[in-house]
Formats: structure tokens, C-alpha cells, sequence
């Protein structure tokens, strides 16, 4: 094997070798469970023009929803992370929206069969009924909407993918900033409090009054939408909208500068060239100019058969 082979870790030759791998790139690497946001995330540069940061402002004067647009790839999602981490507010609150999902999920979860299962085990012993709150865990927007004196930031990514009745599904909650678990509103006088669990990685559990869960200071909520749906002009006319656009040569050289350092500049100028040609056919997304770039400064020859291609490939059309 030549000097020039050693980034291939896997050859296919079948021939069992204790494999070395290099260190990985910035953003796929993470970190043990005690760091923040549960380890599952470091955060990453984020560069954004002002007039776009003005318009993020703006939303948070407001206290109004941010309908965040753009190709993918452009950085709709990871404005949220960034927005978390400038302002201090904490690990982002994210709802992946698809084409199953509905308001409920996003609000709280009820396990009642889990509950139905305990009451009569502890029937059996003689035991006293078990706590509903137990049974019942906030989702992130409702995890969002619990009162507090600095509000968290809610990602609701991909809106356009979910039902097209989810957006006005969410406008009564973001207009009044409250929502109700009747399974809690229901239960006698003496039990009006409950103390139900918070979504995700969050610690603790947060008390209910008379299953009314209402927000102190509005969330921040960042809503991504990849334009693959039109959304009602009720639900248009309570966002604040911002379209990112697609970076240009400058900065993407500022975007592989901030990721990969200064020195990762020099040699890439064929890489970004043969991006922009290729997203100017077809979608790209800026992280794979990232991975390219990458590569070829861990030594990979991304002149190999394919390889380019593969790193390079567009995000339309069928795979």
C-alpha cells in the first residue's frame, strides 16, 4: 500500500486489520452525557448576514413564531441551536414533524395502559392507587409552554411534511399560550394538582393546576419549512417570516474558515467551484462542501472514482 492509500480504511479484501480511525469531523463529534444538552450536541459556528439576524429580532420582540424557509442545507434548523446558545436559553426543545404526526404528541403523552397496569398490580397487594402525573410526560411543546421566567426555544422542523390541518392546529395554542390535559382537568377538587414529567432530557417534574399548562413568556419558536407546502394565511399572519438564501462564494469561504479553519482554505478552490456548478443543477446542501473539503484535508483523494460524486450528490429526485 502506497503513502497515498492510507486513508483507505476499508479496502475490501477481506482481510481482518485493527482499524485506526481518524479524528471525525467538528459536527459528528459528541460528547459524554454530562455535557449540555445532554451530550448530543456541541455547538457549531453559525454565520448569518443582518439583515436575517434583524428579522430573528424582530420575532423575539414580538414574541411571534419564526417561519424559517430556505433550500436544504441553508442552515434553517441550526438557527435555532443558534439562537439557544447566543441568548443563553438553553438546550433547544425539538419536534420533528412527518406525515403521522399531530398536535397531541407535541403537547404531552398519556400512558394509560402503563397506568391501568399498576393500578391493578397495586390492587392485588393492597397498595395505594398510582400517581397519573407518573403516567403523564409534557412533549416539547408543552415543555415549552410551561411557565418560566426565561423562556425556552422550540424547533419545529419540517412543518410542511405534517398534515395540512397541523398549522391551524397550532395557531389557537401559540395565540393563547396554553393548552389542557383533560385527563387531569377531570380528576376531584382534592387532586387539583398534579406534578406531570418534562419531555426529553429535562430533569424534574413541573406542577399542574387543573390541567391548564399556560406560559409565562411565550417560547422562542422556530418553525422550518423546506416549501413543499402552502400554509393558511391565518397561520402566515402570526409569523414572522425569514427566507435564508443560498450562500455565495464569499460565504462559503467564510462558512469553511469558521468549521475547518483558515487553513483549510487553500487547495479547495476546485471543491467549491464544482459545488457551485453542481447546486446550480440541482440541490446541494453547504454541509457537503463541508464534508468535501474535509476529506481532502484528512489526505482523502477525492479524485477517486465517484468519490466526488458521492460526496457531492444532489438532494432531489430519486436515489
Amino acid at each position: 500500500m502506497t503513502e497515498n492509500d492510507a486513508w483507505r480504511l476499508f479496502r475490501g479484501d477481506r482481510t481482518p486489520r485493527r482499524a485506526v480511525l481518524p479524528p471525525a469531523p467538528p459536527w459528528r463529534q459528541f460528547g459524554p452525557p454530562g455535557d449540555a444538552d445532554g451530550g448530543r450536541r456541541r455547538e457549531r459556528p453559525y454565520l448569518i448576514g443582518r439583515a436575517q439576524a434583524d428579522v430573528v429580532s424582530a420575532a423575539l420582540h414580538l414574541r411571534r413564531p419564526l417561519l424559517v424557509t430556505g433550500h436544504p442545507g441553508t442552515g434553517k434548523s441550526s438557527l435555532a441551536h443558534a439562537i439557544a446558545h447566543e441568548l443563553s436559553l438553553g438546550p433547544v426543545l425539538q419536534w420533528p414533524v412527518n406525515s403521522r404526526s399531530v398536535l397531541k404528541e407535541a403537547l404531552y403523552d398519556y400512558d394509560a395502559i402503563g397506568r391501568l397496569r399498576e393500578t391493578h398490580l397495586r390492587q392485588e397487594h393492597a397498595g395505594p392507587e398510582p400517581d397519573i402525573g407518573t403516567y403523564i410526560r409534557l412533549g416539547p411543546l408543552g415543555t415549552a409552554l410551561v411557565p418560566r421566567e426565561v423562556p425556552r426555544v422550540l424547533l419545529v422542523d419540517e412543518l410542511d411534511k405534517g398534515d395540512v390541518d397541523l398549522p391551524n392546529d397550532l395557531l389557537m395554542v401559540f395565540e393563547e399560550g396554553e393548552f389542557e390535559i383533560p385527563e387531569l382537568s377531570r380528576l376531584p377538587e382534592d387532586r387539583s394538582e398534579v406534578e406531570v414529567l418534562l419531555h426529553g432530557t429535562d430533569s424534574g417534574r413541573v406542577r399542574v393546576t387543573r390541567g391548564l399548562v399556560r406560559c409565562r413568556e411565550f417560547p422562542v419558536v422556530v418553525i422550518t419549512s423546506n416549501g413543499e407546502r402552502d400554509f393558511p394565511p391565518a397561520f402566515l399572519r402570526r409569523c414572522v417570516r425569514l427566507a435564508l438564501p443560498e450562500p455565495d462564494e464569499q460565504q462559503l469561504r467564510r462558512i469553511v474558515a469558521a468549521h475547518l479553519g483558515e487553513d483549510a482554505l487553500p487547495g479547495m478552490d476546485d471543491l467549491l467551484h464544482t459545488f457551485i456548478n453542481e447546486r446550480a443543477h440541482g440541490e446541494l446542501a453547504t454541509d457537503q462542501l463541508l464534508n468535501a473539503v474535509f476529506l481532502r484535508k484528512g489526505g482523502v483523494d477525492l479524485d477517486a472514482q465517484g468519490l466526488l460524486l458521492a460526496v457531492l450528490h444532489r438532494l432531489g429526485g430519486t436515489v
